[in-house]
Formats: C-alpha cells, sequence, structure tokens
C-alpha cells in the first residue's frame, strides 16, 4: 500500500497542468529532487539532496532575454544497463527519471530535459526554429550556501581552492573564472561537481565555462550558440553529487547522459600500457648505452615492451623534420621503416607524436598517413582547446582507425570514451616531470580528485629511477635538481589511481628493469579493463586509496601527501575464498625526499573482512595485487 501511495504521488505532483507554475521531478531512489519555478516569464530550478537544500532559487535558459511560457509536461522512467568498449566498468546501470518541459520563449519552441539520477542531475535544451534575431546561449545559475568552497582545475599548475562562496561574495569588485570540473564542498561535507557532458555531440557550442557573478552573487555558465543551424541540442549541465569526495571519480552520469557510441566496429580498440622514450633521452645505462632519436634505442624499448606485457610504444617529437600535406621528411637519425617491422615482429603497437606547431596542414591527410604507417594512435600535441577542431581530429582519427592522445591543455570532452571510444586519454592535467615547481604529493592528489572527474587523464606516472631524474640525468629535465618528491612506490600506486585508457610510463626500460619485482604490480595490472572500480579514502591534500577489479583479481593503490596509516578493508572479497595477496611497501628507510627508492614486495594470505594496515611514508604510497588461491 504505501509503494502503490508513493506511486500516486509522483504521478500526481507530475500532473501536466499548463496552470502551474511550479513542477518537480525526483530520482529513482527519491532522494534528489529538481524543483522547476515559472515566474516572471523565467524558470528557475531548485536541487534537493536528501532535504537538504543544494542550489536555490537558479536561472536556467536557452533565449534569457526572452520570456518564457511553459506549455507542457511530461515525464519519462529509465531502468537499463550498458557495456562499454572500455572503462572503470565492463557494466553501466543507467537508471532515471526524466521530465520533459514544452517551452515557449516569445513564439520560439524550445523543449528542456531534466534528468534526476540517484547521484546527480543533467539539464539539456532543444530548439526548433532559430533565426537570425534568435541567438541562443544555454545560461545557468548555480545558486550555493555561503560557506561552500571550490576547487578548480588550474592548467598545468596546481588546481585552486578551497574559495568560499561568501568569500566572493563580499569582495568589492571580483572577475573570477573557473575551469571545469568545479568540485564544491558544503557545509554538511558533501560533494558536487558542476561540469558538462556529450559536447563531442553537439557542434556549436563551446567549452562550458564558469564564473562568479557579482550582480546575482552566483555562479555561472553561459555558452553561446555559434553554428547557423536553425535547430541545435545543446550539451548536458551535470551537477554530480556524492557523500564521499572520491565517489566523484567512479560516477556514471556523465557517461549515461553521453550519446551511445558511434563507431560500428570498435574491436580494434584496445586500451593498454605504453613505453614513452622522450623523457629517457640522454639517459646512459651501466653498459654504456646512452637513449635517444635512433633505432638501437627504439629497439630497446620494443624489447622491454614485448617481453614484460606492455601493448604499445610510444614515439615522441622529433622523428620527423619537415611536413607536408599527408607526408613527413623523416628525420636521418633513424630508419622509421625498420622500427615499424622490428615492432610488427615482436607483437608490439606503435604510437606516433604530432606536433601542430611544426605544420598545420588540416588533418583529412594526417590520419591516413599515420595509418599508412601501420600507427596504432597518434599523440596529438598543441591543438590548442580548440573544439570544433578537437571534435573533428577524433572522429577523423576514429576513421582511420587510430587511438588519440591530446597533449597540452586539451578540450575536456567528458563523455566522449563512450561516443568516440578511440579517444583514449588526455592530459588534462599537470603531467609528471611537465613544469615540476607544480609537481608534489599534494599537488598530485588535488588533481586526482579534481581533474580526474571530466575522464581519463594522461599524467605520465611511473618514474622509478628518481636518483637519476633527480641527478639531471635526463635531456627533458628536471630544470631545478631534486626537484621530484615521490618514491618507486608511490609511482607504481599512480598508474592505478589515475584511470586513463592509456597508461603512459615514462622511465627507461632498465630502470623497471632494475625492480622488477615492484613492476609486476604494473605489469600485471589490466588497463582500461575494468569490472569494477572504487575509491575507498580520499581526503583533499592528504591521501586517496584507489581499488580496481579484474576477473576475480584487485588492484590496490594508494598514496599519502603527509604520511600515515590507511585501514583499508577487504571487505569486497568473495566469501569461503582463500586470496593471495602481494604487498608493495615502503620499508622502515623510505624517505621520498633522501631515499626515494626503497622499497620491499611481501607475499601473504587474506579473505573478506581483513582490514590491511597500509602505512606509508610521507609523498609516498602503498600497492597489493590480490587473486584468488
Amino acid at each position: 500500500m504505501k509503494k502503490i501511495l508513493l506511486a500516486i504521488s509522483f504521478i500526481l505532483g507530475l500532473y501536466n497542468c499548463s496552470n502551474k507554475k511550479q513542477f518537480e521531478i525526483t530520482s529513482p531512489n527519491g532522494q534528489v529532487k529538481i524543483v522547476l519555478d515559472h515566474k516572471e516569464g523565467h524558470l528557475y530550478y531548485s536541487l534537493i539532496d536528501k532535504n537538504i537544500d543544494a542550489i536555490s532559487n537558479s536561472e536556467v535558459s536557452i533565449l534569457k532575454d526572452l520570456e518564457v511560457e511553459v506549455l507542457e509536461t511530461k515525464t519519462n522512467q529509465v531502468n537499463e544497463t550498458w557495456k562499454p568498449v572500455w572503462g572503470q566498468f565492463s557494466e553501466i546501470k543507467n537508471e532515471y527519471n526524466e521530465l520533459q518541459v514544452s517551452l515557449s520563449y516569445e513564439g520560439t519552441p524550445v523543449k528542456l530535459f531534466v534528468r534526476t539520477y540517484d547521484d546527480g542531475v543533467a539539464f539539456r535544451f532543444k530548439i526548433s526554429g532559430i533565426t537570425e534575431r534568435i541567438k541562443p546561449s544555454f545560461y545557468m545559475e548555480y545558486g550555493l550556501g555561503e560557506t561552500s568552497s571550490l576547487y578548480s582545475p588550474a592548467g598545468e599548475g596546481e588546481p585552486v581552492g578551497p574559495v568560499e562562496i561568501g568569500t566572493l561574495r563580499s569582495m568589492d569588485s571580483i572577475n573570477y573564472r573557473f575551469k571545469m570540473p568545479l568540485l564544491i564542498e558544503t557545509k554538511e561535507n558533501k560533494f558536487m561537481t558542476l561540469m558538462e557532458s556529450d559536447l563531442v555531440s553537439v557542434p556549436g557550442f563551446d567549452v562550458m565555462n564558469l564564473s562568479f557573478d557579482k550582480s546575482s552573487g552566483n555562479i555561472i555558465s553561459n555558452n553561446i550558440f555559434s553554428s547557423e543551424d536553425n535547430e541545435l541540442i545543446t550539451p548536458w549541465r551535470v551537477i554530480l553529487l556524492e557523500n564521499n569526495i572520491g565517489d566523484l571519480l567512479t560516477n556514471t552520469v556523465p557517461l549515461n547522459v553521453a550519446s551511445p557510441n558511434q563507431i560500428e566496429d570498435p574491436s580494434w580498440i584496445k586500451p593498454g600500457k605504453t613505453l614513452w622514450d622522450w623523457r629517457v633521452h640522454g639517459f646512459t645505462t651501466e653498459d654504456g648505452f646512452t637513449y635517444g632519436i635512433d633505432n638501437e634505442s627504439y629497439y630497446r624499448f620494443i624489447d622491454f615492451a614485448a617481453e614484460n606485457n606492455i601493448e604499445y610504444f610510444m614515439i615522441d617529437d622529433a622523428w620527423y623534420t619537415h611536413v607536408e600535406p599527408g607526408k613527413m621528411t623523416l628525420s636521418e637519425k633513424l630508419d622509421l621503416e625498420k622500427v615499424i617491422e622490428y615492432a610488427k615482429d615482436k607483437g608490439v603497437s606503435l604510437l606516433l607524436y604530432y606536433d601542430r606547431r611544426q605544420g598545420d596542414y588540416g588533418d583529412k591527410e594526417l590520419f591516413p598517413y599515420y595509418k599508412s604507417l601501420n600507427m596504432k594512435g597518434i599523440k596529438y600535441g598543441f591543438m590548442g582547446s580548440n573544439v570544433p577542431f578537437t571534435r573533428d581530429a577524433i572522429r577523423m582519427s576514429a576513421e582511420s582507425n587510430l587511438l588519440i592522445d591530446f597533449h597540452d591543455g586539451p578540450v575536456p570532452f567528458t563523455g566522449v570514451s563512450r561516443t568516440y571510444p578511440n579517444a583514449i586519454t588526455r592530459e588534462y592535467c599537470h603531467a609528471q616531470q611537465d613544469s615540476r615547481r607544480a609537481f608534489t604529493p599534494k599537488t598530485f592528489i588535488r588533481m586526482a580528485l579534481i581533474n580526474a572527474i571530466q575522464g581519463p587523464l594522461d599524467m605520465n606516472n611511473g618514474v622509478f629511477d628518481i636518483s637519476s631524474v633527480n641527478a639531471g640525468e635526463r635531456e627533458k629535465g628536471p630544470r631545478k635538481l631534486n626537484s621530484l618528491q615521490t618514491t618507486s612506490v608511490a609511482e607504481a600506486a599512480r598508474t592505478l589511481i589515475i584511470f586513463s585508457g592509456l597508461v603512459c610510463i615514462p622511465d627507461a626500460p632498465e630502470a623497471y628493469a632494475e625492480k622488477q619485482d615492484l613492476f609486476e604490480f604494473i605489469q600485471e595490472m589490466p588497463v582500461g579493463k575494468w569490472d569494477e572500480s572504487k575509491v575507498l579514502h580520499a581526503k583533499m591534500d592528504a591521501y586517496i586509496s584507489t581499488a580496481r577489479r579484474h576477473g576475480d583479481d584487485w588492484f590496490i593503490g594508494s598514496v599519502h601527501a603527509e604520511g600515515g596509516t590507511l585501514d583499508i578493508s577487504l571487505d569486497f572479497l568473495n566469501e569461503n575464498q582463500n586470496y593471495i595477496i602481494t604487498y608493495y611497501e615502503d620499508t622502515e628507510d623510505t624517505n621520498s625526499k633522501t631515499n626515494p627508492e626503497a622499497y620491499q614486495v611481501r607475499v601473504s594470505s587474506v579473505k573478506k573482512g581483513d582490514v590491511v594496515k597500509a602505512k606509508i611514508v610521507e609523498g609516498s604510497g602503498h600497492c597489493m595485487w590480490i587473486r584468488p588461491e
């Protein structure tokens, strides 16, 4: 009877009535609610999470300068599952309630779609009949509480925050801009993220911008539609809701609202690990060999990849000297054709870098040229935050069966891994060894909890020979000696914590061979092929611990900026099953500043319900590989 009454209440609350001024839609579990208010010719929304006002009385519009009239409403309920080509989960549940609102902006027909999930909400507009006098822009306010604290990505710098809304409102003058995703911590110690999804599918819109509006005292996003089409569907404006900050990283709402896979046969798309030559140039091994741009260097990378279950080898800049449409003049330092044949014989796939600054001749010829070289993917550098160009590059690389990894401040196309799963990763962060002044244990955790919400990151973790890097024994840095504070164990853990379809490890093969027992954690890790992922512990500026499952095997990686002990409960293991566990951990002598390469590997057994006390020194980490006996 209680269920029947709730169902009747739900239906009555959403019943179409053109005279109504207020409309509601609740999530499937009834805990999240959007209330739409139509007043004085404008539309406002409030977001209520577990009876607490998360966002209050905030305008949402596609034609802000025109008055809007509500014509009718209807509802839709969806409960389905789908399988991504690759990702943090092998199957994703897509369950939501949707309110569709038919609007008229002084005669222009518009539809507003509002979806409520148990852990987030999403808004999208659709307009027909756009004329020259109609200038659509997706305007949305976010009325946050005075004590809400904001955190924002900052390119290659340390992410910004915390910045309180009350502080912004009290300032005399302010022109504060934020990047997406904007992370919010409320006074109730709950967490939200403001972001967008499905931008790749929507011509005419730029990436979501966020700023503080002094006049309203709110955060706003306002993106102008630039296409000449007379019909448009906007990207989704997404608000994620979680009780724990780490759960934002595994929230599937941005993927659920993204358009389905557009690649008819994605069987050629293989996530994995790659070695990378760029940061190894100039390194001299114990046998006297010095790495550079030459065949012998690349053969060494390929040999190690073939022997250690590494799918790819990435060749960075300087393999070519001149660019023409559909053709590149190869460097005299190497015979690329022989490298390609060598990799083919060894069963290792190749990825090639391209620097757009060295020749912008368009990509219609570029991607087929890479395909003709038998490349499996392209690392695309210096394209900038150009949305139309990036969208086209993703599509054209897919047409040539190429993976694409965007370098250097790319567009955060959230949800694109569902729509175009060949978009394997992107450097929407401060990558390892770049601008090292900003790369610290604390900054890593900030990027892991902020930048990574938007999707896969190419961060290049996995430096094992830290002493050599800090001594300046590489051509590509660091500019300041002894500026890399980390440990070999932390570097291994970071390769799991940061989710990506392509885990790029930047050290020399000899560095990994010397620590082969520690490298085992990376070697055994099935990148991008996870059945389940969860963040076990997370605290801003302090620590993060992530667990990922493939089949019956669990991989767990943790890092701690301050140093301490994390109690990791193994309650996610199966009942009545004994497991072998390998620990990759600090020793009593490990020190991220003075002794970063000290570690130990030991094997034991565990079962469901056991609690591992992961002891981590300042700036270090802890790894576990758990598999059934």
